[in-house]
């Protein structure tokens, strides 16, 4: 099953598993279920010395799943499904810190996990093709390796079409905790300890008061957030780092083929590059954090969402920016339900169904491509007369038979049963004509709105929300600089970014030295 280069490497990797483990795989005498024992007989051959695997062909509870646990013990790690494509690492992660491999988690991360008392059963719905899911997974999986009263499955949403019909499920990953819905969308191990250790927030809020003043405070953890880091750690200067997530969006895209010097890459992958150049220097990085306030007093102040203040000579803000929404009505209601932002994660979910897609830009006319290879088929609504995507795109998304594109059309609203998307409402810009779409999922590409609500009456922005910024990443306000996708600086691109917030920190140390 696995190509001879992926097992070279999957050998190599198991090299790694110290302790013995055992691999059990359910089956229910299908295809895919022989699929999964070829593969359970593959990484068993690997590393027989190690593991062993046995067969639960009793067709109970759910299958093909395969259960990973050290060997004498219940496993807590389950695959529902075939951990292929994006969930290959996840696997092979699952694999070694099973054998006693250590993880790479902060520290102070595994040993709050271990002091959770509470019985936690995650259950994750994912697709394949989805790269946000594997972190999730991973998260989740860690804590029932390292915890005996939690247990982890990931679970294909594709192959267990009953229980996302069941459970209404309409984006990936969708998180449910001791059969509740815990959470859906992209999260991190520490959010997720965040959500499920009651005190953890103090406890944060506490420790990051306790914080002497920084000499640079990045406000945001992407591509200019990043560049702003290193540039000011480069400076020797007492350099922290506050971010929701570390990547922002980038994080959620997939293909990137104009980042000068690197033929292509995707954003996650990126991601990881970007946060271990960062650590590399001696940076204070503050995840899962949210400023909320900004003032100048004798120092700059950023408070935080959970009330903690920090303060700096100098800030430079790096917040970007988040996919802009429709605001029609039925929107909010069925999100996640219908309404999606992301065809790459959620795509899959609509498998053999129709969807529409809002947007006629690259953005869109990408996701309509994506998505026409999956789903049934897909309408897209261009509110003007022209389509602003590539002509090649254009010319792609015309060739396809499922493909159908609408100009000069305003959508109204979103139109549900009230657990479910059923259909959208768009008006023809031209006649004034009210039309239907009947649809099970709406893709929403139509830009990006800049994060900078809690700067409305601190600094001077637009009326699209962007910081006013000078060639020097100067904002209105002395000692507070800002980069990225959140200013004014034109063309929101990733390697402009990483420029913005490289000129932002030498503005600001500028600043320091003169001030």
């Amino acid at each position: 099953m696995l190509e001879a280069n992926i097992k070279q490497q999957l050998g190599t990797y198991l090299q790694n598993i110290v302790n013995p483990i055992e691999i059990t795989v359910s089956t229910n005498k299908t295809a895919k279920s022989d699929e999964l024992l070829s593969l359970a007989r593959e990484i068993t051959e690997l590393k027989s010395d190690k593991i062993t695997l046995s067969v639960d062909d009793s067709e109970t509870g759910r299958a093909p799943q395969m259960a990973i646990g050290p060997a004498g013990q219940t496993p807590r790690v389950r695959f529902a499904g075939i951990p292929m494509g994006h969930e290959f690492t996840s696997l092979v992660l699952a694999l070694l810190q099973a054998g006693g491999h250590p993880s790479k988690a902060a520290q102070e991360l595994q040993d709050q996990i271990k002091t959770l008392d509470a019985k936690l059963d995650f259950e994750v719905y994912i697709s394949l093709s989805c790269h946000n899911c594997p972190d999730v997974v991973q998260a989740v999986n860690l804590m029932a390796v390292l915890n005996p009263n939690i247990t982890a499955t990931m679970i294909d949403g594709a192959l267990f079409q009953d229980e996302v019909e069941q459970r209404e499920i309409m984006a990936v990953p969708s998180v449910y905790l001791n059969g509740e819905l815990f959470g859906q969308g992209r999260m991190t191990l520490d959010e997720i300890l965040n959500k499920v250790d009651t005190g953890a927030a103090d406890k944060q809020a506490a420790s990051l008061a306790e914080k002497d003043p920084y000499d640079v405070l990045v406000i945001g953890g992407g591509p200019a957030g990043a560049a702003a880091a290193i540039y000011s750690a480069r400076k020797g200067i007492r350099t922290g780092v506050v971010a929701e997530r570390f990547g922002g969006q980038v994080a959620d895209t997939m293909a990137i083929e104009n980042f000068i010097s690197v033929k292509e890459t995707d954003g996650p992958k990126l991601v990881a590059g970007l946060e271990q150049h960062v650590l590399d220097y001696d940076v204070d990085v503050m995840k899962t954090q949210k400023a909320v306030r900004l003032e100048k007093k004798e120092f700059v102040e950023i408070e935080l969402e959970n009330g903690a203040i920090l303060k700096s000579k100098s800030v430079v803000l790096a917040t970007g920016a988040r996919w802009r929404e429709m605001n029609v009505p039925g929107e909010q209601e069925y999100r996640n339900k219908g309404v999606a932002y992301c065809p790459h994660c959620d795509g899959p979910i609509f498998k053999g169904k129709k969807t529409a897609v809002i947007g006629g830009g690259n953005s869109g006319i990408e996701a309509a491509i994506d998505l026409a290879g999956i789903v049934e088929h897909v309408t897209v609504l261009e509110f003007g007369d022209t389509l602003r995507a590539d002509a090649v795109l254009v010319k792609k998304a015309q060739s396809l038979p499922n493909v159908t594109i609408i100009k000069n059309a305003m959508t109204t609203e979103v139109l549900g049963d009230g657990q479910k998307v059923i259909g959208l409402k768009y008006t023809d810009r031209t006649t004034d004509e009210s039309h239907l779409v009947d649809v099970a999922g709406i893709f929403v590409q139509i830009g990006l709105v800049p994060n900078s609500e809690f700067l409305k009456d601190t600094l001077q922005l637009t009326n699209r929300g962007e910081i006013v910024i000078n060639g020097h990443g100067e904002t209105s306000l002395p000692g507070v600089f800002a980069a990225g996708d959140v200013t004014t600086a034109p063309y929101k691109q990733i390697i402009i970014s990483m420029g913005s917030g490289a000129t932002a920190a030498l503005g600001a140390f500028d600043y320091l030295i003169r001030n």
